[in-house]
């Protein structure tokens, strides 16, 4: 049985940061080795992939789904206005309120749109018209998806068309009530749990509001829960984002990472960008900046100091990854927190008919002419070295569980 590595958007090979396989420095070499991946895909039914840093395999796979994939991807040699394929992961927002106030976070400053939670018929259609097709989903986008109380009811209906699903929370609300058990018993894959300082001070500088020991006894209630319901998910995930007032913890996080019983650790990147615009005090963003250059996001040009800007943006979200927002709004991407790039409303109009109509085909065009000239492309992470978010984000990737050593080690 073959294993292979599929090169979604968000989707990399398991490798270190910033470590790029000889054979994918071309395109030549990029497209044989996909083209091997596919027949592989085809003779195994078995997908492997890969989102940031953590493993996820695929058994029995239809033939269905993996030619979609095949498609999808030839067509980002051309990336053509309308797309040759369906969507191979979204991404769900499942509310847009949240209990914090985190520094960077367009929900604190207040969106410019309505907020709300999603009515789980919102979720059903979109479940319906793309289940065939869509390997993940990342369920979260601006909020926290938990306060949602039909998440895990979500949860479960996708599950049913073997969907893998991962979402990150902010751990307060497993601190009370049966929410872990509600969380494990939904079937979800992996969940992170954001948490970033192991010190209330460290802590609550970015997470405003935040209380670090909710957060420690919600991990701790997951954990449990698993063990009660004697369950092998979630992969519980402990999320470190790496910035100048906490990044001498980093250090001491495996140890504290070990004596909570999670299954992995993911050190982040710090993006202080928002569509050009940086959240700091300091034009180029050095208030929140790691000092240690391993843990900041992008290159720097040593004579400006400015970012290094990529010629044409390697960015895929365009043709596999839209973005489904609470109130049904279909938008290409989740760096657009307000919606001023919405290009459908799924309470009016199919999937379908807003995934290959006019609105989306015009910025794909856009974007393949010049993505500079879209304020949502211009200012994104994904338009300057070191900030792609498939091979770049996650400096560090550390795993608890034997298992999962034992499965990413085979899958190399």
């Amino acid at each position: 049985m073959f294993v292979f590595t599929v090169f979604f958007d968000g989707f990399h090979l398991f490798s270190p940061r910033k470590e790029v396989k000889d054979i994918g420095n071309t395109m030549i070499g990029n497209l044989i080795l996909k083209s091997l991946n596919a027949i592989k895909a085809l003779l195994s039914k078995t997908v492997s992939i890969e989102c940031d840093r953590i493993p996820y395999r695929f058994e029995n796979v239809s033939i269905k789904k993996i030619l979609n994939w095949i498609v999808v991807e030839t067509s980002m040699l051309f990336r053509p206005n309308r797309p040759w394929g369906w969507p191979t992961h979204l991404q769900i927002e499942p509310s847009t309120l949240c209990n914090l106030k985190c520094a960077f976070c367009p929900v604190t400053t207040g969106l410019h749109r309505p907020t709300g939670f999603m009515d789980v018929d919102i979720f059903k259609k979109v479940i319906d018209e793309t289940g065939d097709f869509v390997f993940l989903i990342l369920l979260w986008d601006w909020g926290e998806p938990f306060l949602n109380p039909s998440v895990y009811d979500m949860i479960a209906y996708a599950k049913k068309r073997d969907i893998k699903i991962v979402s990150s929370t902010n751990g307060h609300v497993f601190s009370r009530g049966h929410n872990g058990e509600a969380l494990v018993a939904s079937g979800i894959d992996v969940i992170i749990f954001a948490m970033d300082g192991i010190s209330q001070d460290t802590y609550e500088r970015y997470r405003k509001g935040g209380d670090l020991e909710a957060v420690i006894t919600g991990i701790k209630k997951v954990v449990a829960a698993k063990h009660a319901l004697n369950s092998k998910t979630p992969l519980i995930n402990l999320r470190f984002l790496a910035m100048k007032h906490n990044e001498h913890e980093i250090s001491k996080l495996k140890d504290f990472a070990r004596s909570l019983e999670v299954d992995a650790l993911t050190v982040k990147t710090l993006n202080p960008y928002d569509q050009g615009e940086c959240h700091s005090t300091k034009a180029d963003g050095t208030e929140f900046m790691p000092l240690n250059p391993f843990y900041q996001r992008f290159e720097y040009d040593p004579k400006n100091h400015a970012r290094i800007r990529h010629t044409r943006n390697p960015c895929k979200r365009l043709w596999n990854n839209p973005v489904i927002h609470w109130d049904g709004k279909v938008s290409p991407c989740t760096f657009d927190p307000h919606d001023n790039y919405a290009v459908g409303d799924l309470t009016k109009d199919t999937f379908k008919d807003i995934w290959r109509g006019v609105p989306f085909a015009k910025l794909r065009r856009q974007f393949r002419k010049d993505y500079r000239k879209i304020a949502l492309c211009s200012g994104c992470t994904n338009a300057f070295k070191g900030g792609s978010l498939s091979t770049d984000i996650i400096a560090e990737a550390h795993f608890f569980n034997p298992a999962i050593s034992r499965w990413r080690s085979s899958s190399r």
